[in-house]
């Protein structure tokens, strides 16, 4: 198998930024489409010399956590690339976030990735009344650095951001309406563009489903190229993802859903 020239950190930042973006909006609301238990099964293709080539799944799933002060939903994303990739550019990530069930508000964020031989380890604990974030992070040979870092006013982790856009009430949106969007990424955070751009009937592997078509950009320091950035959303109550095409600086690709199950609605 060919081997590319694709530096690990670089490819999957900007692609965990642009999902992020794919399902991020900046705005609060109240939770009425994600239940505990749900699990939501993506394949990410990338083009290759020309060749779109699946060559990860993207696991996205739900549950509910007790603790000793409140009861809140673990937000859960997993990246692993299928074993025919795996000696050319090996992927085992984990992200989790653990939120409000009703607003999904992050209150702790953990990122475990190994991509291509680069590990990091990082770890958020917000602080929403201070707008702030203690963050610990832990590269390879155990190298610990710890900082606390000043956010804006309803900024999230991006598995948070993730479900987030879920939330928001499409049907009140006009066509070409933007909104704008805070996240922490790698201790930084940037500010990203949504635009719905109205319905669109799709065939996925879940069946024909009419969506709302979104279209995502970013400032410059996300990395994402113009607004070559698409995300189609069912259009009912659950408005899960069930497909997105993206392009970055090193190529472009798909996100494409394979099942979904423990759906709210």
């Amino acid at each position: 198998m060919p081997r590319y020239n694709i530096k690990p950190n670089t490819y999957m930042m900007r692609f965990t930024l642009l999902i992020a973006l794919f399902f991020s909006v900046a705005l609060q609301a109240q939770n009425n489409a994600i239940a505990p238990d749900e699990k939501l099964v993506y394949t990410a293709s990338y083009n290759m010399s020309g060749i779109l080539n699946d060559i990860a799944q993207v696991t996205m799933s739900t549950a509910k956590v007790n603790t000793s002060k409140a009861t809140l939903m673990r937000l859960k994303v997993t990246a692993l690339t299928y074993s025919k990739w795996d000696n050319f550019f090996k992927i085992r990530d984990l992200y989790e976030s653990y939120v409000s069930p009703k607003t999904l508000t992050p209150y702790l964020y953990k990122r475990d990735i190994n991509e291509g031989g680069y590990y990091k380890a990082m770890k958020y604990t917000f602080s929403h009344k201070t707008n702030t974030v203690k963050t610990v992070q832990t590269k390879k040979n155990n190298y610990v650095e710890n900082k606390t870092v000043s956010i804006n006013k309803g900024t999230k982790d991006i598995v948070s951001a993730l479900y987030y856009i879920r939330l928001f009430d499409y049907a009140s949106m006009s066509k070409g309406s933007s909104k704008s969007l805070n996240i922490i990424f790698d201790r930084k955070e940037f500010n990203g563009k949504i635009t719905y751009l109205g319905k669109e009937t799709i065939s996925t592997a879940i069946g024909t489903k009419e969506c709302y078509k979104l279209s995502i950009g970013a400032d410059s320091s996300s990395g994402l190229q113009g607004s070559s950035n698409f995300l189609w959303l069912t259009a009912d109550e659950n408005k899960i993802p069930v497909y997105g095409k993206f392009k970055i600086p090193v190529g472009n690709g798909e996100l494409k859903i394979k099942s979904a199950s423990g759906l709210k609605n």
